[in-house]
């Protein structure tokens, strides 16, 4: 195209918009719920499920194993006495259930759900019954003879229930066939539905094909409609046509936007390739059922304009290099850089169902890609190639289902990763680490710009910032060497990263640029290691300069919401929610790898377990909250310990942060907290890991170290595991300002005013802190044990991480508290040479250190100071012996003791100059003692017999503990200032409710509804009821009814509620003085907006409620009811309007 112009522009349409209301799966207001036990479980005996007989919505759901125990048939009896009436109820065998059902449990099935068959219920016999309590005729069941595991057969029932928002059909199975297995689901039957969006959408016509994206842990969840006529459709709304499988969530929720995505897919210009009916010939077929060789568009350097909008690509690309939807190729500067008084742009590109990547960006500088959804493609979507791109612009795209592709390493699913080996060194099997990179956004060097884009959904990484040590392919040669890995970061803002089978957001790693050899057989551009260390000019001598992330929301990924490695990178302004850990800031296992750098987080939120619970389906974890007793969607598995902020390496720094919904389950052996650790952790742990501002809500776990034996927390053995500590800066962790966070076990950072915390286990501790960096030589293998004085029974071993050749090292890296003393021991003879850096010291710090050696060793002792970068020795200096103990306790660190009688090798490790900032070492260098040994003797290093009790001390503070802060619950000015969206135009409604019944209106309470300031009292007896407009905010209707004196007010207020009150609206009610008496019908009207048992009020009681009118049930739904003598009852609420 060179000298060309392509200009090809569609009719204008939103590209993709948010849903501001849930659009729930079945069109249940709950959703539907569906179990399979082969795939989620369910042991031997009676299952029953209670269904609430309005929403469709499981209550509750119990296993009786009747088989075994004659107790559960009486606990199913109990049980069955506690359903209210009217609720649907299912009773499903799995495998055996009739040995111990005892005839009173037969008898209660019979009377309770009008079961005809439970009597006659026998051994292994499949059965399944669908009833509601208390009504016999409402009964439908199946029962079939066992004949054996393997051609018995499948008992199966569904109940249809019509109800308030339309009919469902609860469904159980219960079989024989070859081994047990028995299914439940709750489906509604509904064809159309009407969703409602941020966005005015009227540009999207009947017949256009949509996407909604999932909102929950799987990318799968993403669903195609077809665009109804809707005249009754607001300019933002749009009818579909078809049954919702899956829910996705509309809401923003605790103050953070999880409003799942909607995408256009339809446009009147459509670019379509020409495929066959099933894959052919060499393109994959082993990993590809369906022909994936499409048409590309490739645009070359030297073009006149370029310019695409409002275009429809699909079946586009090939597994094949260079062939892609949309391809700038080695186009170089397309902006005004590179003369274009109109800068190249694309945008309004429907990119879906395409066979390689969305829009790849190939040494091509200065794009605009824009309002673009690239749905269901193979490979990286939005892909910068060589690691030479930059200045290119990303600014409101969506990316989803992401799936795996063949044409490099990092776009491959483990199979292909395994099987593909044309490319590598030898018989090298590709190990899983050199792929598992599929991604929506891969950006290859840090000098581009992504803004207000959604990454919903990938086979591993939403948006993933890798870069190339050197520039790749085509472009080889055209930056120096490392400059991608030292280059600021361009502007990241407002980006979200969800329904990942990974990472929701990465920085690290890099990418193989050398071909493959004898000594790195992986293949050319496979995922490697990385820093990422940004600076002025890229250059290390120059200042550093942050990466700031900003406005960031990570939700519902199934590992991590977001991982970072490198320097200086700062959130700030983001949110984690529902990932399996929210945020980890990585430096580097020994020294942070840019030296002063630091990772920060500030002004951002948290959340373990949103009020987002997903759908049951066979591809998800199910279980129950830890937070709530409702279930829901759980990354990884039932015992998986969430974590909100993970805690590693270090300096970091998380600052003004809330920390909502986190509690560890013990009786789902779930330990999840809000603040926690890397997982078996061989690396160091910095005490300079602060907390400082952080704000708790709904938390019942703040901080969780773990221990041995616990799901996923392992043998709880490594260095890092036993080094775990926190620094609570200002009280607002644990109450006790300036106070830090430890593992029960690590007695090198105890003492008597410690603190115990039985359910972080942990203590919380005062003192100063420091570590020590000790390398050991020759040999690099032996285990090293540390003893403080004060605890010489107490030693913390340490194993090292690191697995070298004999001519390496191993390197332990203890954190310890200063003004102590300490004794190390080994299990074999001790190394020929041991350096001791003293770490995270400040001038005049010191400990004494005791190594022991066998009787007879010669030393040689030097004194450096090591410059990191550039590395170079900037002093050495020899150390001198002494003749006592006392003498080295009075020096400078610069002389040592060897005591012959116990073989200890005394020194006092002392820093003589300041840090600055959070470098580990000096501004002068890292100071160091090298410790180079000559032994006459094999004997095992090991001193304790003869330090102990010689050198034993009685535990002493450094630090007095300080004061406890009472206020730690309630922290002025501390966490996320503002909420997490990122929404010009949302406009939120601040909400009181309150009731006051008979006795507290002698009490002078009042009971009103006050909306945005301006009150509207309740001046009469019995339900006050209010409805604004979800949309504007505007008051529509508002009346009282008097339940209590007037019998007839009873069926109005229903009539109201049902008929006068318009769909789309918020629904406020308060009682005044009383209303219980003829309150029946109102009562079912107001669960029917949301309101959950107990609805009805006792004598002169209180009852405030916000509730919702529409399709769906919203998380901020909420409801107070109180006897008399208890109120009022309030809610003081903001809910985010819906227009």
């Amino acid at each position: 195209m060179a000298g060309g112009t392509l200009e090809i522009h569609g009719q204008h349409k939103l590209a993709w918009t948010q849903l501001t209301q849930t659009v729930p799966a079945g069109g249940l207001p709950k959703g539907t719920y569906a179990w399979d036990s082969n795939t989620m479980g369910g042991g031997p005996g009676m299952h029953v499920h209670v269904i609430d007989e309005i929403s469709g919505a499981v209550l509750d759901w119990q296993t009786f194993d009747t088989y075994a125990s004659q107790q559960d048939s009486r606990s199913l009896e109990t049980f069955i006495d506690q359903i209210p009436s009217e609720k649907i109820v299912a009773l499903i065998t799995q495998d055996e259930a009739s040995n111990n059902l005892e005839a009173s449990a037969r008898q209660k099935i019979r009377e309770a759900f009008g079961s005809v068959e439970v009597n006659s219920l026998g051994h292994r016999q499949p059965w399944v019954l669908v009833g509601v309590k208390g009504d016999p005729g409402a009964a439908v069941e199946q029962r079939i003879p066992y004949v054996d595991e393997q051609t018995t057969g499948r008992a199966t029932i569904t109940g249809t229930f019509d109800a308030f928002f339309g009919s469902f059909d609860v469904t159980a199975t219960s079989e024989w066939l070859g081994r047990s297995r028995f299914t439940f689901s709750v489906e509604g039957t509904g064809g159309e539905y009407v969703i409602n969006l941020k966005d005015d959408v009227s540009s999207w016509q009947p017949g256009d094909h949509i996407v909604l994206a999932s909102t929950d842990y799987n990318m799968e969840q993403a669903e195609e409609f077809q665009l109804l006529p809707c005249p009754e459709c607001s300019s933002h709304q749009v009818k579909v046509s078809g049954q919702i499988k899956y829910t996705h969530f509309g809401e923003i929720s605790d103050d953070v936007d999880m409003r799942g995505e909607v995408g256009l897919l339809t446009r009147n210009i459509k670019f379509q390739g020409e495929v066959e009916d099933s894959c052919y010939g060499d393109n994959f077929c082993q990993f590809f059922d369906y022909d994936t060789y499409g048409g590309h568009v490739k645009i070359l350097p030297d073009f006149k304009n370029v310019h695409l909008s409002g275009i429809e690509f699909t079946r586009m690309g090939q597994q094949v290099q260079g062939s892609y939807p949309v391809h700038f190729h080695m186009a170089g500067d397309v902006d005004e850089v590179g003369g274009y008084s109109r800068p190249t742009y694309v945008r309004e590109l429907s990119i879906h169902h395409c066979f390689s990547r969305c829009v790849t960006i190939h040494g091509t500088h200065g794009l605009l890609v824009q309002d673009t959804v690239g749905y269901d493609t193979l490979g990286h979507c939005f892909f910068l190639e060589d690691g030479v791109e930059q200045r290119n612009v990303l600014d409101h795209n969506l990316g989803l289902v992401t799936r795996a592709g063949t044409l490099l390493p990092t776009d491959r699913d483990d199979n292909m990763c395994r099987s593909m080996r044309d490319a590598v060194y030898g018989d090298y099997v590709p190990a899983l680490a050199d792929c598992r990179a599929v991604t929506t956004f891969w950006i290859a060097h840090p000098n581009n710009i992504l803004t207000n884009n959604a990454a919903a959904g990938s086979l591993h990484t939403g948006i993933w910032y890798i870069f190339h040590n050197e520039p790749t392919g085509p472009s080889a040669g055209a930056l120096p060497r490392n400059q991608a890995f030292r280059s600021p970061l361009g502007r990241f803002f407002n980006n979200r990263a969800h329904s990942n089978g990974i990472d929701g957001f990465m920085i690290d790693n890099g990418v193989k640029t050398s071909q493959p050899s004898a000594n790195k057989p992986e293949e050319y551009l496979s995922r490697t290691g990385g820093r990422y260390k940004p600076h002025q000019n890229s250059d290390l001598l120059q200042p550093r300069v942050p990466a700031m992330i900003e406005g960031l929301i990570a939700f519902k990924n199934w590992d991590q919401g977001a991982w970072v490695r490198g320097g200086d990178i700062w959130f700030n302004k983001c949110a984690f929610v529902d990932n399996g850990k929210g945020l980890t800031m990585a430096s580097e296992g020994t020294f942070p790898n840019d030296v002063g750098s630091s990772q920060h987080v500030r002004n951002s939120i948290f959340i373990g377990e949103s009020e987002n619970v997903g759908t049951a389906s066979g591809s998800s974890v199910w279980g129950m909250g830890g937070v709530k007793p409702v279930p829901r969607s759980l990354p990884h598995a039932t015992t998986f310990p969430i974590r909100g902020l993970e805690i590693y390496d270090g300096p970091t720094q998380a600052e003004s942060c809330t920390f909502k919904k986190f509690a560890a389950a013990p009786e789902y052996n779930r330990w999840s907290s809000a603040i926690g650790y890397l997982l078996a952790n061989n690396w160091q742990m910095t005490p300079n890991n602060n907390v400082t501002g952080a704000k708790f809500e709904d938390v019942q776990t703040r901080v969780f170290h773990g221990g041995k034996n616990l799901p996923w927390f392992g043998r709880y053995e490594n260095d890092g595991d036993k080094s775990q500590i926190t620094h609570d800066v200002d009280g607002s962790l644990t109450g006790y300002p300036d106070s830090y966070v430890v593992g029960q076990n690590n007695y090198l950072v105890r003492n008597p005013g410690c603190l115990e915390k039985p359910e972080w286990r942990a203590y919380v501790c005062s003192g100063k802190y420091g570590q020590l960096y000790i390398q050991a030589r020759q040999p690099n293998s032996l285990l090293m044990s540390l003893v403080r004085d004060e605890y010489p029974d107490q030693p913390l071993t340490m194993k090292g991480p690191l697995k070298q050749g004999p001519s390496g090292f191993q390197q332990y890296q203890p954190t310890v508290m200063l003004e102590k003393s300490y004794t190390v021991h080994w299990n074999g003879r001790a190394p020929e040479q041991v350096t001791v850096y003293p770490v995270n010291f400040n001038s005049g710090d010191w400990l004494r250190q005791g190594l022991c050696y066998p009787p007879g060793t010669i030393f040689r002792v030097t004194y450096q100071r090591e410059r990191r970068y550039p590395r170079a020795v900037l002093h050495d200096e020899e150390v001198h012996p002494v003749s006592s103990l006392a003498a080295v306790e009075g020096g400078d660190g610069k002389v040592f003791y060897f005591e012959e009688s116990t073989g200890l090798f005394f020194l006092k490790i002392h820093a003589n100059y300041d840090r600055e900032g959070h470098d580990y070492c000096s501004h002068m260098g890292c100071e160091r003692i090298i410790i180079s040994a000559t032994m006459t003797s094999d004997a095992v290093s090991d001193c304790t017999a003869a330090a102990y009790p010689k050198y034993s001390l009685t535990p002493t503070e450094t630090v007095p503990m300080p004061s406890f802060l009472s206020l730690v619950n309630d922290c002025t000015g501390c966490g996320a200032p503002e909420a997490i969206v990122y929404d010009d135009n949302l406009k939120y409604l601040e909400v009181s409710v309150q009731s006051a019944g008979w006795e507290e209106l002698q009490l002078g309470h009042r009971s009103f509804v006050e909306i945005d300031g301006v009150r509207y009292n309740g001046h009469n007896r019995g339900y006050f009821v209010m409805s604004v407009d979800a949309l504007t905010g505007a008051v529509t209707h508002r009346m009282t009814f008097d339940t209590y004196g007037q019998p007839e007010a009873d069926a109005a207020m229903a009539s109201f509620i049902r008929t006068v009150i318009p769909q789309n609206s918020i629904v406020l009610v308060s009682v005044r003085d009383a209303a219980h008496t003829s309150a029946r019908e109102c009562l079912v009207a107001l669960k029917e907006i949301g309101a959950q048992e107990p609805v009805q009020t006792v004598f002169r009681g209180n009852f405030a409620m916000v509730g919702f009118k529409g399709t769906v049930w919203p998380s901020w739904i909420q409801q107070v009811n109180l006897p008399s003598g208890q109120g009022p009852a309030q809610i003081y609420t903001s809910i985010p309007l819906m227009g």
